[in-house]
């Protein structure tokens, strides 16, 4: 993917503005960094060569502290302009995405796996945070800052300038080549990901069939086989993206250092005085930092883009050509030598179907399963279009309809009806919203729903569970046919009503079919003879001759997920209210980080490992910057060349230590994170499958989902951005404390109380803030995978019914 991905500008108009946001802040970042170097070496040489006290240093000492809160200032502005236009950015890419996939239709939906779709509407549009917030504000800081930094440095010594020319350019080479190789693994993880996502869709919606069938218990293995997948190709991809870090502070840090060296080596000589040295020493590694760090960023932004190649291909998916026409007052229906083939399959699902169905005619489709009665319903409604043959309405050919227009003649009561989330009588009104509550009490009368419904507390009023959870078979039928009495309208289509019911049941949907039928007409697909009865005529689709097996439409297509269609019937009465499970506002908040550190009780050697190292790399670079300074500062003094070869010896130490120390805290941290991290899936599945199917009536799907998937993978910013970076923090600033307080206690005692109230203050301040924000996003989160997930599982009869939101 390129830098700044064009196609971003085309979908999301957000990002134009905040790329010019970032331009702006950019120079006046580069424009504060520079008078922070000027300050601070003017602070420096006038403490150390002309004796000055803090009085007489008291003007630079308060500009400095302002440019400090300048650039403080401009990193919030930055940052609260990235999260802005990054929600900007994700809310349009996720309502394109919806609209696109509503558009392709049930057809191209059928042949996706729903968990996959709902990752990538979440999941993958939310991983564009990092492309927004970390990485092009970074690209931003790298076009502007290194420009400026060397017309300042040019200005002051050629030489130095003439060395980071020549090595800055190293720099985005190697990131380039690097993350080429990079973005290949990246795709991959993000299709195991997605695979994880459907997978997990597949178990839940399945757990109560599973359990049944003693194969729930199993299903851990799969989740953990998958996961085991998903992190051993998320480690192939960060060894190359850390190796590429590597790569890129290795040289940034040994180019710094041969800048130092060789300031010292002309300061020996009385080449340079000391301010012209202290000044490119500190702004030397602000030409290399900018760049440096959008190769990290870009990999940390790099799961968000392969999920944008994966958007942006849907985005790009052409819609099918669909007619204009008016729909003819005669409903006649022609199908001539109808035929169907879905990809991957030899034979036909529906081969050479020819019926006529006059106005006002109740024709019944009989046959085997799999001989392709739905897949004639999916022609009819406009799902699935002929590979041969043609079919005609009124004398027209239906593909020169316009498809809105057609669907509004048409009630369609599927095989298992969707039931979306909200309120019994939000469900009965899909097709018709602003019907009153008379007409819905009507409607539910005519279907023999009312006596059931009004038996509950709230009546029409009562939430139902996801997809109707707790409601029998037969109440789901009776609340579908209720949509079609509400709809009123004068071509019905139905896909087996009566399967999978009892006597009892099938005889009340029946007699409601009958009424249901009267005047209207009616394509009935049947397999049991109740429903023979209130049919005009009855055709039967028969197999081919050739002996070919069946492969109709009952049986699911490629990808689609059965998602539990299998009819059964529970006795448990609709939930009384939609909760929420809470997440964020658990008791204790110092209970839940014990047990997240509990879970990676089998990791504690390698995590105690990465934080040595990290504490390493960090003290590497606060020894680079320590034994610059003294080296600058000696060789001020012009003393022998040999007296500064330690310091020089040191420097390039250091300098390799922090990059290999920090690849190796890498490598070691992600590891034990991400082993930590595909065990508590596996657990959380456990803990779903011991209190499924009764304790899961309250949790959708798409909320479960955001749990397996979203929620355990946001634990890595625990362990990655806080744990072990709050403990290399510790053991160095008490090290650098010790260290300064031997060598100066005055300043041992300014340095422990700015760490204190840096390391301290400030992250008491920041959690706070970020706890509040997750309270408030976990649930958001959750609520929107519910409704994705329930538009994606529903998108068919959205679409017949003319709901579907625009």
């Amino acid at each position: 993917m390129k830098p700044i991905d064009p196609r971003l500008l085309r979908y999301a108009r957000a990002t134009r503005f905040f790329l010019a946001a970032v331009v702006g802040l950019g120079l006046a970042g580069a424009a504060l960094v520079i008078a922070q170097a000027m300050l601070v070496a003017e602070v420096v040489v006038g403490g150390f060569e002309d004796g000055l006290t803090v009085h007489g240093l008291r003007t630079p000492l308060l500009l400095l502290v302002g440019v400090a809160l300048g650039r403080a200032l401009v990193a919030w502005l930055t940052e609260r302009a990235a999260y802005r236009a990054s929600a900007a950015v994700k809310s349009e890419l996720r309502g394109r995405l919806m609209e696109r996939a509503a558009d392709l239709g049930p057809g191209w939906l059928g042949e996706q796996r729903t968990g996959s779709l709902v990752a990538l509407a979440t999941r993958g549009v939310d991983a564009l945070d990092d492309y927004f917030s970390r990485y092009l504000p970074q690209l931003g800081l790298a076009v502007v800052v290194p420009v400026a930094v060397l017309a300042r440095i040019v200005t002051e010594d050629w030489v130095s300038a003439a060395i980071i020319v020549v090595t800055l350019p190293l720099i985005p080479l190697f990131m380039a080549l690097i993350g080429w190789a990079t973005q290949s693994r990246m795709d991959r993880q993000w299709h195991l990901l997605s695979r994880l996502s459907g997978h997990f869709l597949d178990v839940v919606a399945g757990l109560p069939t599973l359990k049944v069938f003693g194969r729930a218990k199993a299903q851990a293995e799969s989740i953990r086989a998958i996961t085991s997948q998903y992190r051993r190709a998320t480690l192939r991809t960060l060894r190359v993206a850390f190796l590429s870090s590597f790569a890129l502070e290795l040289l940034a840090t040994l180019s710094v250092a041969l800048v130092a060296v060789t300031i010292g080596m002309r300061l020996v000589h009385g080449e340079l005085d000391l301010y012209t040295g202290l000044v490119i020493l500190i702004l030397a590694p602000e030409a290399y930092l900018p760049i440096r760090q959008v190769g990290a960023q870009y990999h940390a932004a790099a799961e968000g883009l392969s999920a944008a190649e994966e958007i942006f291909s849907v985005l790009e998916t052409e819609r099918p050509t669909a007619g204009t026409s008016a729909v003819p007052a005669s409903l006649r229906i022609e199908l001539e030598g109808v035929t169907v083939r879905y990809p991957g399959r030899t034979a036909p699902s529906l081969d050479a179907a020819r019926l006529v169905v006059e106005p006002g005619e109740t024709v019944a489709l009989v046959g085997p399963s799999g001989v392709g009665k739905s897949t004639l319903l999916d022609v009819v409604l406009g799902f699935t279009r002929p590979d041969e043959g043609r079919i005609r309405v009124g004398g027209t050919d239906l593909s020169a309809l316009s498809p809105e227009r057609w669907r509004e003649q048409i009630a369609w009561v599927p095989q298992r009806p969707h039931l979306f989330a909200g309120t019994i009588a939000d469900n009965v009104r899909l097709a018709r919203p602003e019907a009153d509550d008379r007409a819905v009490e009507s409607a539910l009368r005519e279907a023999g729903a009312y006596d059931f419904v009004a038996a509950l507390p709230d009546g029409t009023h009562t939430p139902l569970g996801e997809d109707g959870a707790g409601l029998s078979a037969g109440q789901r039928q009776r609340l579908a046919l209720a949509r079609a009495f509400l709809a009123d309208r004068p071509l019905l289509l139905l896909d087996e009503p009566t399967a999978s019911l009892d006597g009892e049941t099938e005889a009340g949907i029946v007699d409601a079919v009958r009424r249901l039928a009267e005047g209207r007409t009616v394509l009935l697909v049947v397999h049991r003879p109740a429903l023979l009865a209130v049919a005009d005529r009855v055709v039967a689709l028969e197999p081919r001759e050739d002996g070919q097996p069946d492969t109709g439409h009952l049986a699911p297509r490629p990808g689609r997920e059965p998602g539990g269609r299998d009819g059964s019937v529970t006795a448990l009465p609709p939930v009384p209210e939609e909760r929420e499970t809470p997440r964020a506002a658990l008791p204790g908040s110092g209970r839940v980080f014990a047990r997240i550190r509990e879970t990676a009780r089998a990791e504690r050697g390698k995590l105690s490992l990465a934080l040595l190292l990290g504490s390493l790399a960090v003290g590497s670079s606060v020894g680079l910057m320590a034994v610059s300074g003294w080296l600058i500062s000696r060789a001020s003094e012009q003393p022998p060349v040999l007296y500064l070869m330690v310091a020089v010896t040191a420097t390039r130490a250091f300098g390799l230590g922090r990059a290999v120390f920090r690849y190796a805290e890498r490598l070691v941290s992600h590891d034990a994170v991400l082993r930590t991290l595909a065990e508590l899936r596996v657990a959380v599945y456990r803990g779903l499958e011991r209190v499924a199917p009764a304790g899961l009536r309250t949790a959708r799907r798409g909320d479960l989902l955001t749990r397996l998937v979203s929620d355990v993978d946001a634990l890595q910013d625990y362990w990655l951005r806080w744990l072990l970076p709050a403990g290399t923090a510790l053991l160095v600033g008490v090290g650098a404390v010790g260290f300064t307080g031997w060598l100066l206690p005055e300043a041992g005692a300014v340095l422990a109380a700015g760490l204190v109230l840096a390391g301290v203050g400030v992250p008491l301040v920041s959690g706070a803030a970020a706890r509040h924000a997750e309270r408030m996003l976990a649930p958001a989160r959750s609520r929107l995978a519910v409704r994705v997930a329930d538009l994606l599982g529903g998108t068919a009869e959205l679409t017949v019914a003319g709901a579907l939101p625009r």
